[in-house]
C-alpha cells in the first residue's frame, strides 16, 4: 500500500542526519501487509520549483497525494493526469508549506475584494466538466451535473460532490474538498511540541484523545521517553472509550441518512453517558487535549472506576437493542447490502485502512500487528466481514464497540499502580515531584512549560488504529523547541478519494449510503 506521500522543504534545515543536500525531499511511505514492514523512500529534489515523475500509474491513491504535494509545496509531477490544487482555492497565490509562505494572517497584507478579483474568484468556482475529462452528453442522452453539498447533511460536513448522472444513475463523481482546511500541518511549525497537542484534537474531532495518541508517541520516540505502565493503560482505556463515542455518532447518523430518525437520538444519549466519564477524568469533553508528552495530564480521579463499571453494565444491552432497530431492519439492509462494495486488493490500491479494510476480510489491525502502549497485553478479537459493502462496514464497527468494551473492562480490572507520567526530563510538563528540589529543576520546569522541550534532531513516525482507520504522525525535528515538519496521515483523505470508484453505476440515493458507511470527518480529510 502507498500509505503516505508527502514532501519536506529542506532549505532552512540545519541537521540533515546524513541526507544528501537538496532543496526539497519527496517522502514515499510504503506499507507491506504480508511482511508487516514499512519502506520509506526519500528522493532529494533541487531547484526552487522542482519536478518528479508521477506514480499514479502504480497506485491509484497517489493522485490526491501528489496533488496535495503540488498544492502545498509547488512540486510538479510529470505525467499526472490532472495536476491542480486540491485543498487551497485555485486562485490561491503561493504554496503554504514552503518555508517562505507566512504562517499567520498578521504576516500578510490586508484583505481586499475589488470587483475584478471577485469576478475572477466567481469564475474559478464554475465547474467545467471538460476540465475533468467529462462529456456533457453521449450519443443518446444529455448528462446532468448535480451538486451534492457542501451544505447537504448527508455529506457530514463541508464536502462538495459534483455528480455526473444519467437519470438516477451515477456516471462519475468529482469530490471537491478543502473547505475545512485550516493549515494544521503549518501550525506545527510555529507551536511548541507541547502546545501543539490541542491542535491534534481538531483533526478527527470525534476521536478526542485518540488524536493526541500518535502525535505524543512520535515525540516520545524522538526524545527516547519511556512511558510508565499506569499511563499506558490509562491511555488505552480512554482511546477505546473514544472509539465507542465516535462509532456511536457514526451509527446514529448512518441510520439517519437512510431514513431512520429514532436511533440517532438514542445513540447520542448513550454517547452523553460516555462523555460524563471523559469529563470526570479529563475536565473536557470532545476535545480534552489530555495526553501529554510522557504520559497524561493528570491521574484518574477518585470514583472513576464506579463510573466505568456502570457504563460497562449499561452499554451491551443498548447495542443489542440497536441490532434489532438498525442492523436487522429490512429497509436498512436493502439500502446497504451489495452497495459500494470493493475487495481487499482494491482497498489496498486506494489506501483504505481500519473498518473499511477489515470489511473485505483482511484481519489487519494496528493494535494486533504493531502493538503500542501495552495493548498486546489485552484480550480482544478483530472483527472482519467478507463482502466489503456498506452493510459489512457497519457490521465491523458495531462489533468493534463490543470489543472496545472488553478492553475497557480489562483496564478496569487490571489498572496498575504507579505514576501517570514519565520522570524523563523532556516529559512535558515535568512531574511536580521533579520540580521543587532546587532552583535548577524549577527553571527546567518553567522552560518546559513556556518554551517546550528541545527535542533531539531526527525523525519519527507513530500510528494508532483510530476509529476511522490508521492515524499517523510523521515528525521531523531540527533540534529545536518546535517541529520542523509535521505530517498528519489521516485515514479519511484516501477514503473520500475512493468514493467515485465505488459509486459508479449506483443511484444518487446510494451515494448517501456509501458516504455514511465510510465514516469520515472533513477536518480529517482537509486537516
Amino acid at each position: 500500500m502507498l500509505y503516505d506521500l508527502t514532501a519536506i522543504d529542506e532549505r532552512s534545515r540545519q541537521n540533515r542526519n546524513g541526507q544528501p543536500e537538496s532543496d526539497f525531499t519527496m517522502v514515499y511511505h510504503l506499507l507491506s501487509f504480508d511482511r508487516n514492514e514499512d519502506i520509506r523512500i526519500k528522493v532529494p529534489l533541487e531547484d526552487k520549483f522542482p519536478s518528479i515523475d508521477t506514480i499514479t500509474h502504480m497506485w491509484h491513491n497517489a493522485n490526491w497525494y501528489e496533488r496535495e504535494a503540488y498544492d502545498m509545496f509547488g512540486i510538479k509531477f510529470d505525467g499526472h493526469p490532472n495536476l491542480r490544487r486540491i485543498l487551497m482555492p485555485w486562485t490561491w497565490e503561493g504554496h503554504p508549506l514552503r518555508k517562505e509562505h507566512p504562517a499567520r494572517a498578521t504576516e500578510m497584507g490586508h484583505f481586499s475584494l475589488p470587483q475584478d478579483k471577485q469576478d475572477h474568484e466567481q469564475e474559478a468556482m464554475q465547474f467545467k466538466p471538460e476540465e475533468w475529462g467529462m462529456k456533457r452528453e453521449s450519443e443518446d442522452t444529455e448528462f446532468m451535473f448535480l451538486n451534492l453539498g457542501p451544505q447537504h447533511p448527508g455529506t457530514h460536513g463541508v464536502l462538495r460532490l459534483i455528480l455526473q448522472i444519467d437519470g438516477e444513475m451515477i456516471v462519475d463523481i468529482v469530490p471537491d474538498i478543502g473547505f475545512h482546511h485550516r493549515g494544521a500541518e503549518k501550525m506545527g511549525e510555529r507551536q511548541s511540541w507541547h502546545t501543539y497537542i490541542p491542535y491534534t484534537d481538531r483533526i478527527d474531532y470525534l476521536g478526542g484523545v485518540m488524536n493526541n495518541f500518535p502525535y505524543v508517541m512520535a515525540v516520545e520516540k524522538l526524545a527516547g521517553i519511556e512511558i510508565p505502565e499506569r499511563a499506558q493503560v490509562i491511555r488505552i482505556m480512554m482511546t477505546e472509550l473514544f472509539r465507542i463515542i465516535s462509532h456511536l455518532v457514526w451509527y446514529g447518523t448512518f441510520a439517519q441518512d437512510l431514513g431512520a430518525l429514532s436511533p440517532v437520538f438514542f445513540m447520542f444519549n448513550d454517547r452523553e453517558k460516555a462523555f460524563q466519564i471523559v469529563e470526570a477524568v479529563t475536565g473536557g469533553r470532545m476535545h480534552p487535549s489530555w495526553f501529554r508528552i510522557g504520559g497524561t495530564a493528570a491521574d484518574l480521579p477518585k470514583g472513576w472506576d464506579e463510573m466505568v463499571k456502570d457504563f460497562l453494565e449499561y452499554m451491551p444491552r443498548r447495542l443489542k437493542e440497536y441490532d434489532t432497530m438498525v442492523m436487522k431492519n429490512r429497509i436498512f439492509k436493502a439500502r446497504t447490502i451489495g452497495i459500494g462494495a470493493y475487495n481487499t486488493e482494491e482497498a489496498i490500491e486506494w489506501g483504505v485502512t481500519g473498518p473499511g479494510l477489515r470489511a473485505t476480510g483482511l484481519e489487519w489491525d494496528y493494535r494486533k500487528k504493531r502493538p503500542y502502549s501495552g495493548i498486546d497485553q489485552f484480550e480482544f478479537d478483530i472483527p472482519t466481514a467478507t463482502n466489503g459493502d456498506c452493510y459489512d462496514r457497519a457490521v465491523v464497527r458495531v462489533e468493534e464497540m463490543r470489543q472496545s468494551l472488553r478492553i475497557i473492562q480489562q483496564c478496569l480490572e487490571n489498572m496498575p499502580e504507579g505514576h501517570y507520567k514519565s520522570a524523563h526530563p523532556l516529559a512535558t510538563p515535568p512531574r511536580k515531584d521533579m520540580t521543587m528540589h532546587d532552583i535548577e529543576t524549577l527553571i527546567t520546569h518553567f522552560l518546559g512549560v513556556s518554551w517546550g522541550p528541545v527535542i533531539p534532531p531526527g525523525e519519527a513516525h507513530a500510528a494508532v488504529e483510530a476509529s476511522k482507520g490508521v492515524n499517523g504522525y510523521y515528525l521531523v525535528s531540527d533540534g529545536n523547541t518546535i517541529s520542523y515538519r509535521t505530517r498528519i496521515r489521516a485515514p479519511s483523505f484516501p477514503h473520500i478519494q475512493m468514493v467515485p470508484y465505488i459509486s459508479g453505476g449506483e443511484t444518487v440515493a446510494d451515494v448517501l449510503s456509501i458516504l455514511g458507511s465510510i465514516d469520515f470527518v472533513l477536518a480529517d480529510v482537509d486537516r
